[in-house]
């Protein structure tokens, strides 16, 4: 019964988040850092405004594609949250080889963008921009990451 409970409880908070990954997005990283994740990024790269000009293409292009990226993330999760309780060899299979692309994904995004934005603003502000991406991605998969139960967790509250 604990276990379903759980699993409910897991579940819920998993679609709640997935309306939006967008929205998850910005929530965690305002309740972390207070703001926005625009302000946040204005803040650090400390661009002029002919820098902002030139780099503000470039960040809603990155925003754009990283949101479908954040989208296919949040179905990964709720397919996990859905098939949690009957894991098979096959669906942990299919579900591991998506994250895993979904990662790779985020690489290319980052490499792409970094390419773009050293154009326009220079090597050392696209890697800041880099950076700050990275941390920021990193830390919203932190969160994550501890809202959802390792493979098997669930089964170790049973009681025997």
């Amino acid at each position: 019964m604990k276990k379903a409970v759980v699993l409910l409880i897991l579940m819920i908070s998993i679609n709640l988040s997935a309306q939006s990954s967008f929205k998850y997005d910005v929530d965690v990283i305002q309740s972390l850092y207070g703001k926005t994740k625009t302000d946040l990024v204005k803040e650090c790269m400390g661009l002029s405004d002919t820098e902002n000009v030139a780099f503000q293409k470039v960040y809603d292009d990155y925003e754009t594609e990283r949101k479908v990226l954040g989208e296919k993330k949040i179905e990964i999760i709720n397919d996990y949250g859905t098939n949690y309780s009957t894991l098979t060899d096959s669906k942990a299979d299919e579900l591991i080889k998506a994250t895993l692309k979904n990662n790779l994904d985020y690489e290319k995004l980052y490499n792409k963008t970094y390419t773009k934005a050293k154009k326009a603003i220079g090597a050392i502000n696209a890697a800041k921009f880099i950076q700050l991406e990275v941390y920021l991605q990193t830390t919203v998969r932190v969160e994550i990451q501890d809202s959802i139960p390792f493979i098997g967790e669930l089964d170790k509250t049973k009681v025997n």
